[in-house]
């Protein structure tokens, strides 16, 4: 970058280049520079100074404690509760929140906060695919629910979904749980309802949404509903804009950025009238939020009630669509003209651009962390433990701007973190953080200290790639979830047979020389685990007993938590999700082969639940 470009830029947080996974060091252009800024809704003679002197000022302190701020003349605090208080010297103790002060112009945001979060004790959960788990239409809340009851009696501590964020009903060909329109709002395309819809191994979201809703439709028309009339009174304003944003959806399309001018801000004169002509729309929409979130109330509890610990482990998406409903209602949290996306790596030489609107540094700091802290909120009502998507992009996020090269913009990784152990705090919940990829220097110490448990992936923990020798589980960290796998990873089987590569090789974004060479790779990779696994034995595994010493080791493993993938456990061969593919791949279609109701007594299940206690989970 130009120099007075380079020192505005890095300022703001556009960091001046980065080294991506394979060592190479890449410059931020000024055309990225620029685009990013812009993102940021600042242009390339913005004033730095004034620009962080507009901001709050960040406290980060402990609950109880005074707020480690000197103050020069008389200063006036405000809880998040309201109550409000003035004085000088010192500041007093402050209970759990995020709270504000002003003195001399200057304005506050204090972060109270426990230190940390306290670790969890050793247990174990299984992570399920929610859209699967029905022989026919989608999987259910009331399917979780079920399964969760009966993985509770084998000892689960946690059952595992993908992202209930709020979908786009209106356009039912748009299902990937991690491209949501809202991660404050939930899918009702899992409410129970209805019977039937499609069979067989891959789900047809084009026809069994439409007839899920056909079939909550004919349940709202029938009947009186005033539990849901209390509730959404205590849900307020902005329920009732979600649920406008829906309806609108259904008239106008489900991007709103390609809807009339006038419908495009809700507070508009054409929204409030749109608001009493689609009256009757908009309470069907907010009563499939109320049966949605009674659902998944229910679910948690049957799988408290079956003795887990934590019961629902959530996910949280790292970012919601740029023309969803969260971007329409909360517009100025976001940045506009740049997504989220990954640098170069291993698996996509070009990087990757996720389609995914981007929280502003800018506007979190400006709005005191109430973005993020409400979204968290509404997720650990629901669930006690949770995972953070990509939790990288606490520290620094890669934005890919139109028509330039992608770059990374810092955010504001202390204060996040503290938002983060407030609520989790407040929710008696465990957090964990998906730590894996391009970590930047820090971060790990971080989470760790925050109590923000990390993520270890068997496939990946390793002392060497060429060639490749693995790590004992023994020597993972305490302070994290162990799993073979991910969602976007190959299953066990599908891993030792490099069914991954074959799909690549299959699409075209693998050539013959190049698979030829991943496979022969592979090989090596399983004999290497093989060894791993058989090191203290005095017969090494093989065949159906090699799975069972890789999920024995999971459970002698180090960290406090393992997550065991259902598609192991029923030996499933192909990944739920197959990065940089959409139509190509059946991505979040697969369907399991065992019904909710026979999940957890199936064969595989038991075996694995038994390995878990024999090995102390």
């Amino acid at each position: 970058m130009s120099e007075p470009l380079l020192q505005l830029a890095e300022s703001l947080g556009v960091a001046s280049s980065y080294i991506d996974m394979t060592g190479q060091i890449r410059p931020t252009s000024d055309a990225t520079a620029q685009a990013l800024l812009a993102a940021m809704g600042l242009d390339a003679v913005a004033d730095p100074q004034a620009v962080q002197a507009a901001l709050p000022q960040d406290v980060i302190c402990t609950v109880g404690r005074t707020p480690p701020l000197t103050l020069a003349g008389r200063w006036e605090l405000t809880l998040e509760t309201g109550e409000t208080s003035e004085g000088t010297g010192p500041l007093p103790a402050l209970p759990l929140g995020i709270h504000s002060a002003t003195c001399a112009g200057q304005r506050y945001t204090l972060l109270a906060a426990p230190a940390a979060l306290p670790l969890p004790p050793r247990s174990w959960g299984m992570v399920v695919p929610l859209y699967g788990l029905s022989p026919q239409g989608i999987g259910s809340y009331g399917d979780l629910g079920t399964v969760a009851e009966g993985l509770g009696a084998q000892g689960a501590a946690f059952l595992g979904l993908n992202p209930v964020h709020a979908g786009f009903p209106a356009a039912p060909d748009l299902f990937s749980p991690y491209t949501p329109s809202h991660r404050r709002r939930l899918n009702v395309m899992h409410v129970p309802a209805g019977a039937g819809g499609s069979a067989g191994p891959l789900l047809d979201y084009p026809a069994d949404v439409p007839a899920r809703l056909s079939a909550l439709r004919a349940e709202f028309d029938a009947g009186t509903h005033p539990a849901f009339d209390h509730w959404a009174r205590a849900e307020g304003d902005s329920l009732q804009r979600f649920a406008l944003h829906q309806a609108l959806s259904f008239r106008h399309g489900a991007f709103w950025e390609a809807w009339p001018a006038a419908l495009r801000d809700p507070a508009s004169p054409d929204c409030a009238r749109a608001a009493q002509e689609l009256a009757t729309e908009l309470r069907f929409h907010a009563w499939l939020q109320y049966r949605a979130e009674t659902a998944l109330e229910q679910a948690q509890a049957r799988a408290r009630g079956a003795g887990m610990r934590f019961g629902l482990y959530l996910d949280l998406a790292v970012g919601t669509h740029p023309s969803g409903a969260e971007t329409w209602e909360d517009r100025d949290s976001f940045a506009h003209g740049a997504s989220l996306g990954a640098p170069p790596d291993a698996f996509s030489a070009d990087g990757q651009n996720w389609g995914l609107a981007p929280l502003n540094p800018l506007a979190l700091r400006a709005r005191a962390y109430a973005p993020l802290a409400e979204t968290l909120r509404r997720q650990l009502r629901l669930a006690g433990l949770l995972r953070i998507d990509h939790i990288l992009g606490f520290d620094r996020a890669f934005w890919v701007p139109q028509g330039a090269p992608g770059g990374y913009v810092t955010m504001p990784r202390e204060a996040m973190l503290a938002v983060v152990r407030i609520e989790a705090a407040r929710a008696r919940a465990t957090v964990v953080g998906e730590d894996l990829g391009n970590i930047p220097d820090g971060l790990r110490g971080s989470l760790k200290a925050s109590g923000v448990l990390g993520c270890r992936v068997m496939m990946f923990e390793r002392t060497g790639w060429h060639p490749p020798r693995f790590r004992r589980p023994g020597a993972y960290d305490a302070a994290a979830i162990a799993s073979f796998s991910t969602h976007d990873l190959p299953n066990w089987d599908g891993w030792r047979a490099g069914r991954d590569i074959d799909a690549r090789a299959r699409l075209g974004s693998l050539g013959p020389e190049a698979a030829a060479d991943q496979a022969a790779h592979r090989r090596d990779e399983v004999a290497a685990l093989d060894a791993m696994l058989a090191e203290g034995t005095a017969t090494p595994p093989q065949g159906d007993a090699l799975a069972d010493a890789m999920h024995a080791a999971l459970a002698r493993s180090r960290s406090r938590l393992v997550a065991v993938q259902i598609e192991n456990a029923l030996r499933m061969p192909d990944q739920p999700n197959l990065p940089g593919t959409v139509g190509e791949y059946p991505n979040w279609r697969q369907r399991l082969p065992v019904p909710s109701a026979a999940l957890a007594g199936h064969a595989g299940v038991t075996h694995i639940a038994q390995i878990m206690r024999t090995n102390g989970r």
